[in-house]
């Protein structure tokens, strides 16, 4: 156990917190704790990457739980706004189905020698769905945040579209290339 390893279990840690906080909390008290919970998440996000990279204590272990951990605070967060009547159903499923297909696609790789790193566009999505769930939480707080949050969440569906098949593309690419090779 190192200290980027504690700080991804803290963020795993955090989403049933984080369930329980917007959704038993009415008011603005609890769109604001819930808020600062997913903050200290997406913070947790970027210093585990920090610290791993910088104190050379990258693990095999922090490289299968933080994607997992990103994964279950965004999901948390969106299927909340979900039950709080905030977004609707087929933006979430959207979200989550593309991380399923490429979790799926990178495993296949994997299994085939192939790795699929994460992308600037990949990454990219991951900054467009943070935007986009502060957004709608501070929303409910400041009706006139609504329009920018819609506009964060329309362009947060154009980068997970892109980004999902950016990975179909990179996957196909290089299965076809090592077909071709071999």
């Amino acid at each position: 156990m190192n200290l980027p390893n504690g700080l991804t279990l803290l963020r795993i840690f955090l989403v049933p917190v984080l369930v329980v906080v917007l959704l038993t909390r009415k008011g603005p008290g609890g769109l604001l704790l819930g808020a600062g919970i997913f903050g200290v998440g997406v913070l947790t996000d970027y210093l585990d990457g920090y610290f791993a990279r910088r104190r050379n204590q990258v693990t095999r272990l922090g490289t299968l739980l933080d994607p997992l951990a990103d994964k279950l605070l965004t999901a948390a967060a969106f299927l909340s706004l979900v039950e709080l009547g905030v977004l609707p159903a087929w933006i979430v499923l959207l979200v989550i189905g593309r991380e399923l297909a490429v979790t799926a696609l990178r495993n296949l790789g994997a299994a085939r020698g192939v790795l699929i790193p994460a992308s600037n566009l990949g990454k990219g999505k991951m900054v467009s769905q943070v935007v986009a769930i502060f957004l709608l939480l501070f929303s409910r707080l400041e009706a006139r945040l609504e329009p920018l949050a819609w506009a964060a969440v329309w362009g947060m569906v154009v980068i997970v579209i892109l980004s999902g098949a950016e990975y179909f593309r990179r996957f196909s690419g290089e299965v076809l290339r090592r077909r071709a090779e071999g």
